[in-house]
This record gives structure tokens, sequence and C-alpha cells, in this order.
């Protein structure tokens, strides 16, 4: 269930965000170095994947303290920002604000990391490859958000 709710989500998001072929991204200038569209899908299934591992070694964990339930409540948090990202950006083609709001979810892994490492140093590691992601998606909404 803990790698199913991300992956539901991160589905749910592309889904409903209107980010398939023929949208408005397609549309829009982009830097020569932006990935192809099929890249995205693999790497964020992926990502989803390894950020519900995460979050089950955390669950798992037998601690029934307010600093888990934060930590939990952070990743969902940070969760929620990614699947409002899609939609801010794909749907209201608002890249300005997508980037802000990137820019907060950036702030919420780094954090829900480091809450991680406290539970599990195998869960933190396991969302580096997510933050390192997000990073260079980060510096590609900026790209884009110049260019247009």
């Amino acid at each position: 269930m803990s790698v199913g709710i991300p992956v539901a989500g991160g589905l749910a998001a592309g889904l409903l965000s209107g980010s398939g072929d023929g949208s408005w991204y397609k549309t829009i200038n982009k830097p020569t170095w932006n990935p192809p569209s099929w890249v995205f899908g693999p790497v964020w299934t992926t990502l989803y994947i390894l950020m519900g591992i995460a979050l089950y070694l955390v669950w798992r964990k037998e601690d029934n303290s307010k600093m888990k339930g934060w930590a939990i409540g952070l990743f969902f948090f940070q969760l929620a920002l990614n699947f409002a990202w899609s939609f801010i950006f794909f749907s209201l083609h608002e890249i300005g604000w997508s980037l802000v709001e990137m820019l907060l979810m950036w702030i919420c892994i780094l954090l829900t990391i480091f809450m991680f490492a406290r539970y599990s140093k195998l869960s933190a590691w396991l969302l580096v490859p997510y933050i390192s992601w997000v990073s260079f998606a980060t510096v590609l909404t900026w790209t884009i958000w110049l260019l247009n």
C-alpha cells in the first residue's frame, strides 16, 4: 500500500492534468537539453516506487512518537505538492507559479529526507534520486519559464 499511494497519485496527476501527447507542453519553448517525453513516465514511476519503499521503511518502525507522525505527515505534504505541481504547470499553464511551488516541494523533500533518516538511513537514501530529479526539474522549469 505504501508503494501504491505515490504510484497511484503520480498516475492520476499525469492522466488528469493533460500532460500527454497533444498537450500545451508540446507547443511551448523548451531548452535543447529537455528530455524526450518518453523519459518522464519511467523516471517518475521508478521515483514513486522508491518513495513508497522509503515510506514503508519508516511506517513499519516501532515508534509512536509525534516526530514519526510529523515525518510521515511531511512525506504526504510533499507528495501533495508533487501532485499539485502537475496541475499548476500542465492544466493552469502557470510556469512561474509552478516554479515557486516546486521550490517549496524541494524544501519539503529535503526535510523529509532528514526526518526519515532518524528512522531508517536506507529510507533517506531512497529519496535522494527523487530530490535529484526534482532539482533537475526545477532548473528545467526555470529555463522553460525564461523561454516563454
